[in-house]
């Protein structure tokens, strides 16, 4: 796994090989990037990285100088090691949340421009995650949601489903507010 752009761009980041994360792959971040670079000023947006598994998108954002990167993952081994990348590479604007997801989401105390999640594939509440980010004030008012799922799953019928793309076994669903 590697930093696509940005001021980290090509630095390589090895995961322990017990890690049970599944990394957005380099593939999917380029083409996801891509539609983000033509779409937000990095600079000036707030990011919510939701299930971070190994900090990859996290570190893609403040890479490329995003304002704010908060990233929320449970597992306590995956949490720490996104905290020891984000410290050695001196990623002042990303702070790490070690809580579940949905806890998180339900309350939030922050909004954010952009939310990314990236749960496991087999989350049992991973059709229910669109629902749950728009029934909160988490995401602001024309803030992008970006689901990232297996091809076996479609959201074109949910509101604010506006884009779905798929780059190899990837697939992203947007929404927006």
């Amino acid at each position: 796994m590697r930093i696509i752009s940005g001021s980290y761009r090509g630095k390589h980041i090895h995961p322990p090989s017990s890690f049970k994360a599944r990394p957005t792959t380099d593939f999917a971040k380029e083409g996801l990037f891509n539609i983000l670079y033509n779409n937000f000023d990095f600079e000036e947006i707030d990011v919510l990285d939701l299930f971070a598994g190994t900090g990859s998108v996290s570190y893609e954002f403040a890479s490329r100088g995003t304002k704010r990167v908060s990233c929320v993952e449970n597992n306590s081994t995956h949490f720490r090691f996104i905290r020891k990348n984000v410290e050695e590479m001196k990623f002042e604007q990303v702070h790490t949340i070690n809580t579940d997801v949905f806890k998180f989401i339900k309350k939030p105390f922050e909004s954010y421009d952009l939310i990314f999640a990236d749960p496991p594939y087999d989350h049992p509440n991973l059709k229910k995650l669109p629902e749950l980010i728009f029934e909160t004030n988490i995401l602001l008012n024309n803030g992008w949601f970006i689901l990232e799922h297996p091809s076996n799953l479609t959201f074109k019928h949910l509101p604010h489903f506006f884009m779905h793309k798929n780059y190899g076994n990837v697939n992203f669903s947007f929404f927006k507010r």
